[in-house]
């Protein structure tokens, strides 16, 4: 008698799971789809595909290509309200915000004002596979250190010392490279003068290639 109620239970409470998340999407559905775009777009770190987008907002694919539309016309003050500091564009495949040209030197002002703090080892890690892998991308860096480096990218990339290249063709993917501040905090003309890695490792290879940074 007891394996039936077991079951039962089970099923009630697989059944209560989808009832909770169907309230969820329905709530979801509630909010105009204008606004879960955008609530996508703000937390992306890469462009994202309009398929990919579609899918994270619960919306055809038609009315969210209809909306990025309307949000570019918005943005760029073609609505009914000014210019935004920032614009949305389609990237590689992709759609994210990005901060106008314009307001570039008020960033960078920005960021080079705030207090200057130590990286961390995980940061001056990935900085390290960035600079010996340059043009790679956030996933093969990720795959070299086996951990997630989305929030050492963004910090790497506020405090100017690598920067995006391009967007791969064909996945979208940014791939990223130093910059010239990185040259001078190291006192370097060119990436070209960092020391070879291998004579650095204890087997003599490249661990870079064989996922190896520490």
């Amino acid at each position: 008698m007891t394996e039936p109620m077991a079951e039962d239970e089970e099923f009630r409470m697989s059944e209560d799971a989808r009832m909770s998340e169907d309230a969820v999407l329905e709530t979801t559905l509630e909010t105009p789809l204008s606004e879960r775009v955008e609530a996508i777009l703000l937390i992306v770190d890469e462009p994202i595909a309009l398929v990919a987008l579609a899918a994270a907002v619960h919306a055809p694919v038609p009315a969210v290509r209809q909306t990025l539309e309307t949000l570019v016309d918005d943005y760029d003050g073609r609505g009914t309200g000014p210019r935004r500091g920032f614009e949305l564009r389609e990237v590689g495949g992709g759609w994210r915000l990005y901060v106008r040209e314009d307001h570039d030197d008020l960033v960078a002002d920005f960021i080079g004002g705030q207090a200057p703090a130590r990286l961390s080892q995980a940061a001056l890690e990935t900085l390290a596979v960035i600079a010996y892998k340059q043009p790679v991308t956030r996933g093969q860096v990720a795959s070299i250190r086996a951990v997630n480096v989305d929030s050492v990218v963004r910090t790497l990339l506020a405090r100017g010392l690598i920067t995006e290249l391009f967007a791969d063709s064909e996945t979208g993917a940014i791939n990223y490279g130093t910059t010239d501040q990185l040259l001078q905090h190291l006192g370097i003309n060119s990436i070209d003068e960092l020391p070879p890695i291998s004579p650095l490792l204890d087997d003599g290879a490249d661990g870079f290639d064989e996922g190896v940074t520490r």
